[in-house]
């Protein structure tokens, strides 16, 4: 049977390998599950594919190696505690991204973001687009992850039970980075849906596959766009999220901070069997979510400190330990290892760096991608590694060229080094280190 890759994309579905192997992302609500949503994706993960699950930057999670014939089982059972992954790829409004620091404006953004992703997904409207858009909800400022997006709403403020919102668009990373405008600053959460809806509609129609919308604002200028998007907006339905009741996906209190409970998975790769147990210790003491962040780790929110001194000692029996230590931010996509368009092992890269750097990356963020695409986002990172070239030598063999990333302040990372070699690379990092 001869398989349509190209129309897997839109099923959350990509082509890995010469041998037909599939990679499959499932969007996640806000980077939420519960734990016995985890349970199934655990379980999902030792009977199919590498028996490894990949948690991604932008809050969703991935199996490799995954065959055809497997695919309407393994969406069969998804399907049976609420998740899916039709979106998650190809031409269509992606998972919604939100921050996931437990920050002051965490619950308005994890419910919207929600309903956001409900929204979109499998919506007819709004796939068949020339490429991916992407969405965040943002509590704060903090990291800058709003400049990277299609379109990002960044909380400002809340009055009576309504929240506000700084709102940009036209960011997105690739061959070509390229920071995101602010469009208007404090819209009311009541316009967020018709203005979602107007800017995907205007990428849609002004825009040739492949490019993404900053093309837009790139060759025809902001002020086209906003011309265009006054005219979509002007045609627009008065449709909004309606509540009749205040929601809280992870409801947050003054102490969320100190509560909360970050497990480390190194590059975002978590064993499908740990995740298991993981979920089960969880749901022993009480907790009902996990959170995939932003910096590919899991968080819990414990209701209280008995309760997170409980999840640590449970954890502890499973295999996850120096759960209260401090650990590196080190994100990194699968690369080569996993990704046809990997030029780097971008895992092995990681290796390194944390055996090397160990004491210097506490408290600082590194990132690693394999290829222009930037799914690790090197440049929100402090130090950002892009593998941007592959070099045939004449031995034959072809090996990976790298673009070093220096980020200060709240604008895009700068590449401040390009087309490096592994050696290079590393000489360059122990300077900056």
């Amino acid at each position: 049977m001869k398989i349509d890759f190209k129309a897997l994309r839109i099923e959350g579905l990509y082509n890995q390998n010469e041998a037909g192997q599939l990679m499959m992302r499932v969007k996640l609500a806000s980077g939420l599950l519960s734990v016995a949503q985890a349970a199934v994706l655990a379980r999902l993960g030792q009977e199919y594919g590498s028996g490894t699950l990949h948690l991604s930057t932008r809050g969703s999670i991935e199996f490799h190696d995954l065959e055809f014939d497997q695919l309407p089982q393994i969406q069969r059972r998804m399907a049976a505690v609420g998740l899916f992954s039709r979106g998650a790829c190809g031409g269509a409004v992606r998972g919604i991204s939100t921050s996931t620091g437990f920050g002051r404006g965490f619950q308005f953004t994890q419910v919207l973001g929600r309903k956001l992703l409900l929204h979109f997904s499998g919506n007819p409207h709004f796939e068949g687009l020339p490429k991916k858009f992407k969405i965040a909800v943002e509590a704060d400022y903090d990291g800058s992850r709003h400049l990277i997006q299609d379109l990002a709403f960044v909380y400002v403020d809340q009055e009576e039970g309504k929240a506000f919102y700084d709102v940009w668009t036209g960011g997105g990373l690739g061959r070509a980075p390229q920071a995101a405008i602010l469009y208007r600053r404090r819209v009311a959460e009541s316009e967020l849906l018709p203005l979602a809806e107007s800017i995907v509609r205007v990428y849609r129609d002004n825009v040739q596959p492949p490019k993404r919308l900053k093309s837009l604002i790139a060759t025809r200028g902001e002020d086209e766009f906003r011309r265009l998007l006054a005219e979509e907006l002007a045609k627009a339905e008065p449709v909004q999220f309606s509540d009749a009741f205040d929601k809280a996906l992870l409801p947050v209190s003054g102490d969320a901070a100190a509560l909360k409970l970050v497990v480390p998975t190194f590059a975002g790769e978590l064993k499908a069997q740990l995740l298991g147990k993981l979920a089960a210790a969880a749901e022993a003491v009480g907790v009902d979510y996990l959170l995939v962040t932003a910096d590919q780790n899991l968080a819990m929110l414990p209701a209280d400190q008995q309760c997170r001194q409980q999840l640590i000692a449970a954890l502890s029996e499973v295999g996850f330990s120096g759960l209260d230590q401090p650990f590196a931010v080190l994100r990194v996509c699968p690369g080569s290892q996993e990704c046809r368009m990997g030029l780097a092992a971008t895992r092995e890269l990681a290796e390194q760096f944390q055996q090397r750097y160990a004491d210097k990356l506490n408290g600082r963020s590194l990132a690693i991608s394999g290829c222009s695409n930037s799914c690790a986002q090197p440049q929100v990172a402090e130090l950002g590694v892009l593998a941007s070239k592959s070099v045939k030598g004449e031995d034959g063999q072809r090996t990976p060229r790298f673009d070093l990333y220096r980020r200060t302040g709240e604008a895009l990372g700068e590449r401040v080094a390009e087309r490096l070699t592994e050696a290079e690379l590393l000489a360059a990092l122990d300077a900056e280190l």
